[in-house]
């Protein structure tokens, strides 16, 4: 407990406690003291009554070492410890964006661990964490589309937000991307901030949805949305999980990408297009978008000082007292 103290307190005056080297000196000049003071000379009539030497001539000392005590306490006190703590006030122009992520039943898939979906959500979970300054929102799609989370600066909710994600959620099969895109658009329509951001995670082709992809890439264009586009997934065949008639059944089906469509939507709006084939890449691709869409943040450091000197007056005054009864009650010298 005493180590704990130490190492989260500092002192105001430093140099006050070069004073405790006097304890030492004040130590060394008693012991001299009291062995000139009780010096004692052997009396062979007197050799019978060793061993007697009472409780009061043993405690005598108590005395000095109160004093002693009260003497370190009021250093210390007047040494000002404080206990200090630390506000951050962030500051600057951040970036709004929106995660918007496919759940169809093909993100279920397990070429990534532990699946496309799961690894997503790990990911961008971690890309959140390194955006501090900017306000983020979470859209999900597949047939159709929704807004899981408001753009907020509520981080934990957010994350919280994108734990909760579930493939099959919207109890739909398809690959909406146009809707999922517009849908993001319209969460950043109204906003002020100078940079506005949609990162959209698919792993297929364009199919189902009410809103065509280039009509959410013209809404995108004419709010000054920058999109960026993830391809998701391995080429070849790959096992989904879909709803059926009798439950979920796994199926077989080859991977397919519309690599120009979503090249087409990054381009044309000022952001950039990638194929993430594992989570390592998935984690690379969403540390280059963080490189490339810097927040000017500004972070500003308060600190607050609340003094601890009490406890040691408190103990220095107890000391003082004690050795007072002592002097004057037990220890007391009558002529």
């Amino acid at each position: 407990m005493l180590t704990d103290w130490w190492q989260h307190i500092s002192f105001a005056y430093t140099w006050v406690l070069g004073a405790l080297l006097l304890i030492p000196i004040l130590i060394i000049e008693y012991t001299r003291r009291n062995r000139r003071t009780y010096a004692s000379m052997l009396v062979t009539t007197t050799h019978f009554v060793q061993g007697t030497t009472s409780f009061k001539i043993i405690a005598r000392h108590t005395m000095f070492f109160l004093r002693c005590a009260a003497i370190i306490c009021f250093i210390v006190a007047l040494a000002r410890p404080q206990r200090k703590f630390s506000e951050d006030l962030t500051e600057g122009e951040g970036i709004d964006i929106v995660l918007c992520f496919d759940i169809s039943g093909s993100m279920t898939s397990n070429d990534f661990q532990p699946n496309r979906l799961e690894a997503s959500k790990e990911v961008a979970a971690e890309f959140v964490k390194h955006r501090p300054g900017d306000r983020i929102g979470i859209v999900i799609f597949s047939n159709l589309s929704f807004s899981l989370c408001p753009i907020t600066t509520d981080h934990t909710t957010v994350l919280n937000q994108i734990q909760n994600i579930q493939s099959g959620e919207l109890q739909s099969e398809g690959t909406a991307i146009g809707s999922g895109l517009a849908t993001s658009v319209d969460r950043l329509r109204n906003s002020t901030a100078k940079t506005k951001i949609v990162v959209l995670l698919t792993d297929g082709v364009d199919f189902g949805g009410t809103i065509p992809p280039d009509m959410a890439r013209d809404m995108a264009l004419l709010n000054k949305i920058k999109v960026y586009t993830i391809g998701v997934g391995t080429e070849g065949e790959v096992e989904e999980v879909v709803n059926g008639p009798l439950g979920a059944v796994t199926q077989t089906r080859k991977m397919e990408f519309n690599e120009n469509l979503l090249q087409n939507l990054a381009s044309s709006t000022g952001g950039q297009y990638f194929h993430a084939t594992d989570k390592q890449a998935l984690q690379k691709i969403y540390a280059s978008i963080n490189q490339l869409e810097k927040s000017k943040i500004q972070v500003t450091t308060y600190e607050r000082a609340v003094d601890k000197f009490f406890p040691w007056v408190l103990a220095g005054v107890i000391a003082v007292v004690l050795e007072l009864l002592l002097r004057y009650t037990f220890f007391r010298k009558f002529p």
